[in-house]
C-alpha cells in the first residue's frame, strides 16, 4: 500500500485571506433569478436575460448603488421606471439578495480547509449597505469571517486604491502580508499595485491549487 499523503496547506501563519463576493464566494445568478426579477419589475419574464446584461435597468445605476451614493428607494425606482412603493422595495432587495446568495462550492470546500487551518479570514465585496447587512445577519457564509468590508457601508467601491488602504489598516497587515481573491481584472491591478498578493478567480481556476502554490 503507498503511503498516505498530506493534503498541502493552503495558508501561511500571518496571512489574512481577502475574499471578493460576487462569483467568488457566489456563483452567478441564474437564469429563473433574473426571471424572477423581471417580473417583479413589471418586465415580461423573457426580458431576464436581457436584465442581466451589462447597461441594462438594473445594471446602468449599480456602481452608484454599490457606492452608498444612492438609496434603495432611488435604485429601484429607477429600476422601475416609477417610484417604488416600500412593499416593492422590500420584495426587490430580498430577491436581489436571494438571486447573488447561491454558494460557490469548490470555494465554500477552500473555506472550510483555510478554516480548520486557523486562517485569518475577511470579505471585501462591491455591495449595497442593505444587501450587506442581511446577509452578515443571516447568511451561512458570514460567520466564517473574522472581518467583512462593504463598499456601500464604506462609501467606496473597488478598485480605488482608498479602500484597500482602508482594508489593510483595519487588518493590521501590511499589503504583503494579504492574499485577495477576486474576480475583476481591474479590482486585481489595483491591488497588485499597492503590494498585495492576489489571485484572479476566473471560470476554471483552482482556488486551491492556487492558494496551496502562494503558501508554499
Amino acid at each position: 500500500m503507498s503511503p498516505h499523503r498530506a493534503r498541502p496547506r493552503l495558508s501561511r501563519l500571518g496571512t489574512w485571506y481577502l475574499f471578493d463576493y460576487g462569483m467568488v464566494i457566489s456563483t452567478a445568478p441564474e437564469p429563473a433569478d433574473w426571471q424572477v426579477l423581471a417580473g417583479a419589475l413589471g418586465l415580461e419574464d423573457d426580458d431576464g436575460a436581457q436584465l442581466a446584461q451589462p447597461g441594462s435597468r438594473y445594471w446602468r445605476r449599480r456602481e452608484e448603488f454599490d457606492a452608498g451614493a444612492l438609496s434603495p428607494d432611488d435604485f429601484w425606482s429607477d429600476a422601475l421606471g416609477r417610484p417604488a412603493t416600500a412593499e416593492e422595495v422590500e420584495r426587490l432587495e430580498a430577491l436581489d439578495a436571494a438571486q447573488w446568495g447561491h454558494l460557490n462550492p469548490a470555494t465554500a470546500a477552500v473555506l472550510d480547509d483555510l478554516q480548520g487551518e486557523g486562517a485569518r479570514l475577511a470579505v471585501l465585496s462591491n455591495m449595497p449597505a442593505g444587501m450587506s447587512r442581511r446577509y452578515t445577519a443571516h447568511a451561512s457564509w458570514a460567520p466564517r469571517f473574522d472581518r467583512l468590508f462593504f463598499s456601500g457601508q464604506l462609501r467606496m467601491t473597488k478598485p480605488d486604491r482608498r479602500i484597500f488602504d482602508h482594508v489593510a489598516e483595519e487588518l493590521g497587515a501590511p499589503p504583503e502580508d494579504i492574499v485577495f481573491i477576486d474576480d475583476n481584472e481591474a479590482n486585481i491591478a489595483a491591488a497588485q499595485a499597492l503590494g498585495f498578493r492576489t489571485v484572479h478567480h476566473e471560470p476554471g481556476t483552482d482556488l486551491r491549487a492556487e492558494l496551496a502554490a502562494l503558501a508554499s
